[in-house]
């Protein structure tokens, strides 16, 4: 069995073995046929390579050869193109070298002729002086003060000329716009001074104001700040007082103690205490009167006190209150012709005066003082600088603020609005003709039309009919530098030549 089994083994063990080999022959035949064949393929696969690099390079070669060609060809297009440049630019050597040598023939032939037109011209300004008797500065100064003379006469031909056609534009338009804004608004102005007189139902009364040794006027005076003049004018006693309002506390205080009989210094401050309050209630109430008359809207409380303030104030007896709201239905009116903003226009000419409520108080001109107060209170720049501009302390910044400034002049100027004292209206006039009569060639100046007008004669040998126009310009810009007036001034040069023969 032993036996059986190992040759059983030893047969399995060699079939598989040959079977094996057998195996390993075929495989490696197989693996010689496949690297044959890749050999083979590689070969070809060579070759194929070898001929397309060929191709490339023989394509690569000829594209080269085409593109040498190209640029050989462009290289000998340039050549001869720089080649016919640089003929060019020799033969504009050559030329510019002919006209060079012949700009400095013709120069040296100038400079000969400089010399002799020097020499020339020497001897004619040598002759010339001889002949006139001037120096060459004389003469340059005679024909300076010649030309001066010249354009001064065209310039102020040029000036009348502009002034006409601007007139005859202007002059038409501006009057229809004013003469309709004063026809919407023109009240009535009762001239206000800086006295009050109260009424006394009798003389005796004088007395009991008086009070023992003085000590109900003195308590009456220190209380409200008014001076009280009792004199010999019967039952009246008249209260003197630049501050409106303290005057009118002043005279209701008075107005009550005297119905109510009882004058003594306890008495008197308990009426002062109560007159104020109602000129308090007064101011309030007017300043809310003038912005609902006007229409205007949203002022802070503070400005609406500041505008009731302003009816105790007066300005040459010209109520300002009722001349602020004036002032505001002008320029509206006027605002509305031109097409401008109306509510910004009129709330800017009832708000123009405000500085004048506290200018008493307050150092600075009244309208710098009004324009501060309408930025504190938040009001428009537009506004604010319509108020600062109103009197030319600064220059207007637009449209409503320009007609702000006409309104007031129309509202001052229109007559019955205004009224000065004697003394002052004098003065005025006075000096109105002190500054015409300062200019040389002034024969007379007069004053007329309530001091609207200054009328001069100047004398027809000193001044001719175009200087006529210069003097008129510079007499209104000295008068406008140095005088005060309300409304303007017409200023009105006349020139006028007489011949006076006799026959006989």
């Amino acid at each position: 069995m032993v036996a059986t089994g190992l040759i059983t083994f030893a047969i399995g063990y060699f079939a598989r073995k040959y079977i094996a080999e057998a195996k390993i022959k075929s495989a490696e035949d197989e693996a010689k046929k496949i690297i044959s064949d890749a050999q083979i393929k590689a070969e070809s696969l060579k070759k194929e390579a070898l001929i397309e690099a060929k191709e490339e390079i023989l394509r690569q070669k000829n594209e080269f050869e085409r593109e040498l060609k190209e640029r050989r060809n462009e290289l000998q297009r340039t050549e001869r193109r720089l080649q016919q440049k640089e003929e060019a630019l020799d033969r504009k050597a050559e030329a510019l070298e002919k006209k060079e040598e012949m700009v400095a023939k013709k120069e040296q032939e100038v400079n000969r002729l400089n010399e002799k037109v020097t020499e020339l011209y020497n001897t004619q300004v040598a002759e010339l002086e001889r002949i006139s008797g001037m120096t060459t500065e004389e003469a340059k100064e005679y024909l300076l003060n010649k030309v001066k003379e010249e354009i001064r006469h065209e310039m102020a031909m040029m000036i009348k000329e502009i002034e006409m056609q601007a007139k005859e534009e202007a002059q038409k338009k501006a009057k229809e716009i004013i003469s309709y804004a004063i026809q919407k608004c023109a009240p009535d102005y009762v001239a206000e001074t800086t006295v009050s007189v109260v009424t006394l139902p009798n003389d005796e009364m004088k007395g009991r104001i008086i009070g023992r040794e003085g000590r109900n006027i003195r308590a009456l005076e220190t209380l409200t700040g008014v001076d009280l003049i009792i004199d010999d004018t019967p039952e009246a006693v008249i209260l003197s007082a630049f501050d409106p309002v303290k005057r009118e506390i002043a005279k209701i205080a008075l107005e009550k103690l005297i119905i109510d009989g009882r004058i003594h210094p306890a008495r008197i401050e308990e009426m002062v205490e109560k007159a104020q309050k109602e000129v308090e209630n007064i101011i309030r109430e007017e300043g809310e009167k003038a912005t609902f008359d006007t229409g205007i809207h949203n002022l802070h409380p503070e400005l609406v006190k500041y505008l009731g303030k302003l009816k105790f104030r007066t300005s040459y007896g010209q109520n300002v209150l009722l001349h602020s709201i004036e002032v505001a239905h002008i320029a509206a009116a006027m605002a509305a012709e031109l097409g401008v903003d109306v509510q910004v226009t009129k709330r800017a000419g009832l708000l123009h005066d405000i500085g004048k409520s506290v200018d008493q108080d307050i150092e600075g001109p009244h309208a710098l003082i009004g324009a501060e107060i309408a930025k504190k209170f938040g009001e428009s720049q537009t506004i604010i600088n319509a108020i600062a501009s109103h009197h030319n302390d600064v220059e207007p910044a637009s449209i409503e603020a320009i007609l702000v400034q006409a309104a007031d002049a129309i509202s001052a100027a229109r007559p019955g609005a205004r009224r000065e004292t004697l003394e002052a209206y004098i003065k005025r006039l006075e000096k109105l003709e002190e500054i015409a009569n300062s200019f040389k060639g002034v024969e007379k100046a007069y004053a007329i039309q309530a001091g609207r007008e200054i009328r001069i004669m100047v004398k027809p040998e000193e001044i001719d009919d175009l200087e006529t126009i210069e003097l008129a310009r510079n007499i209104a810009k000295k008068i406008e530098e140095e005088l005060e007036y309300p409304g303007h001034i017409k200023v009105n040069v006349i020139r006028e030549v007489r011949a006076t023969e006799y026959a006989k």
